[in-house]
């Protein structure tokens, strides 16, 4: 297996395209919106109050670590897909057949069959390979163009890094060279004007082709555009957008797409392979804590979230639910280093094209790392186990002018969820309900108010901790007292 890189990034063609997923990118100028205070990486944690449950009070006390089921609860609400769409269009040589070689071809076919013994499938694809191996023979240019509108969207994943929508992802989600990008709006426009040929050419004939003779006609249909058409891309558009999933109660969930600007941008791989982008916020967005603790340990436990393309864009997955990411897990397998000499987080999960740009987080809910890429086997197929992670440490690097830090919608979700998780229904369902005056959108929200509520309603509500703490103190009061008592009784027996 050689070690060549993989953009994990979904790019698909659209309608109609053959093309199979693969890596694309644009130029993206850069803006200067940005809030003040740089690199303050507690936000705004200074200025809310701390409640009764923290962030960390969901981990286990004695490790600090959340279960999968508590990573994914955490941190789902503030992954965002990213779309780039492109749109453009293309100018092509219009081309005919010519009638006058193409009925001499027919009558040395006739001349074949004196004793009646080809059949007309036999006669096709004589016809059919004629064509494919002197195409130049039967069709000509024209001066016609045919006007082929055409769009392809790249689609992978990023993350909310502050409740004001400044978001964190991959630069090759975003940019790559043009030449690229025109190569690839020509070759969907072949596609869609070779089916439209073939479709021609099926009811011209009345017949209809076999997958052998469509791909044929197409190597055929191959062979003229580049020998002997020209195609023409004109009016090339880039527009970046956010998706993410916004809630209105517990059976209705919607998604938003809101259009991004590029705030900072590195290059893609080998360069520092980060973008941070910026919505605009009608809510306080969910947020995903940054790690502070430099690079992870080789072994540590990772959960991997993403939009991975053979499930957004499987057929048998309704598009409705193409908005809730996918969680892998794995371990760190090393730390590597880049040729560019800065650390890369190697890693086991398992990931797929439409990753690209999606937090790694480790057991304490934190993002250590973004994903970034995979490794090919010679085969050209993804190499499984054998991913790599952009640091934390790397996206610092573009966080000058923003200021990352915890919303106060998260700090209180979060703290809703840790009541949730001990049992204490009433605490929850108080911090979930506060959670609605800075987002009432929120995912997952109104299904944990309503899980709350009907634990309530059916007596499974633990006992809170201040009921408990005044019940103790009642019960310590009510000894004290009776000590008092007792005291009192054997001194006054004393006297007499």
């Amino acid at each position: 297996m050689r070690g060549r890189l993989l953009f994990l990034m979904a790019f698909f063609v659209f309608p109609g395209s053959r093309v199979p997923a693969q890596a694309v990118v644009s130029d993206e100028p850069s803006s200067t919106e940005a809030p003040n205070n740089p690199h303050s990486h507690g936000g705004d944690g200074g200025r809310a109050g701390a409640g009764v449950y923290s962030r960390s009070s969901l981990s286990t006390p004695q490790t600090g670590k959340l279960s999968g089921v508590e990573n994914y609860a955490l941190n789902r609400a503030g992954i965002v897909m990213i779309r780039t769409e492109y749109s453009a269009n293309v100018y092509v040589n219009s081309m005919k057949m010519d009638a006058r070689a193409f009925n001499a071809l027919l009558d040395s076919i006739q001349n074949l069959d004196h004793g009646g013994g080809v059949t007309a499938e036999q006669k096709l694809d004589i016809v059919l390979k004629e064509m494919n191996s002197r195409p130049a023979r039967f069709f000509q240019t024209t001066f016609d163009y045919i006007k082929q509108p055409e769009q392809i969207t790249a689609t992978g994943t990023g993350f909310f890094l502050t409740g004001n929508g400044y978001v964190a992802t991959n630069c090759h989600l975003i940019e790559r060279e043009e030449s690229f990008i025109r190569r690839q709006f020509i070759l969907s426009a072949f596609h869609q004007i070779t089916d439209a040929s073939i479709a021609a050419l099926e009811t011209s004939w009345a017949t209809h082709f076999t997958e052998q003779q469509r791909s044929l006609l197409y190597n055929t249909y191959a062979s003229v555009y580049s020998r002997l058409f020209s195609m023409i891309l004109y009016d090339l558009k880039k527009d970046i957008y956010v998706v993410y999933r916004s809630d209105a109660n517990s059976l209705r969930s919607d998604t938003v797409k809101k259009p991004a600007t590029v705030i900072a941008k590195g290059e893609p791989m080998p360069g520092k392979d980060i973008a941070i982008l910026k919505i605009a916020a009608g809510e306080d967005m969910p947020v995903l804590r940054l790690t502070q603790s430099g690079l992870p340990q080789v072994g540590e436990q990772l959960f991997v979230y993403g939009y991975p393309g053979p499930v957004t864009n499987n057929d048998f997955v309704s598009s409705a639910s193409a908005i809730e990411p996918t969680m892998t897990t794995g371990i760190v397998s090393a730390i590597k280093k880049s040729v560019g000499g800065w650390p890369l987080v190697q890693m086991d999960a398992n990931i797929n094209h439409g990753s690209s740009g999606g937090p790694v987080c480790n057991e304490r809910g934190e993002v250590i790392g973004l994903t970034t890429f995979g490794s090919l086997e010679n085969t050209g197929g993804l190499a499984a186990g054998l991913n790599f992670a952009v640091p934390v440490a790397i996206l610092y690097e573009f966080l000058d002018s923003v200021n990352p830090g915890i919303s106060q919608s998260t700090r209180l979700f979060s703290q809703g969820l840790s009541a949730f998780e001990q049992g204490h229904y009433r605490a929850a369902l108080g911090k979930f309900e506060a959670v609605q005056k800075y987002n009432s959108h929120y995912p997952g929200l109104y299904t944990y108010i309503a899980s709350c509520q009907e634990n309530i309603r059916n007596g499974r509500a633990a006992m809170e901790p201040v009921t408990r703490l005044l019940i103790i103190v009642s019960i310590l009061l009510a000894l004290t007292g009776l000590v008092a008592v007792i005291r009192a009784g054997r001194s006054v027996w004393r006297r007499r």
